[in-house]
């Protein structure tokens, strides 16, 4: 396995979040837009669980995350959810998802 990295602007870096699989950036990046749904959510709910907040819109939009947030509850966690689901709903609430 590539050890694990700070620099998320290093395609060929794996993320320091990605602390269980051998995904570079970039790779990590093509399958979090992908065709295949399964992984995409899949992924989506490892950057959300696992990453900083702020590092999230290094890869998805705030769009993206409102939109895919109802079939990722489950998948993120006691302590994660509640902090995307306020995040999302203030956002909402101030119109800059819907």
């Amino acid at each position: 396995m590539r050890p694990i990295s700070l620099h998320l602007n290093d395609g060929a870096a794996r993320p320091w979040f990605l602390w269980n699989e051998d995904l570079s950036v970039d790779e990590f990046r093509a399958r979090l837009h992908g065709e295949d749904a399964a992984e995409r959510d899949r992924l989506l709910a490892l950057l959300l669980r696992e990453a900083n907040d702020a590092e999230v819109w290094q890869f998805v939009s705030p769009q993206q995350v409102a939109d895919a947030l109802p079939r990722l509850q489950r998948r993120l966690g006691v302590r994660r959810a509640p902090f995307w689901n306020f995040l999302i709903e203030r956002w909402r609430r101030d119109g800059y998802v819907v």
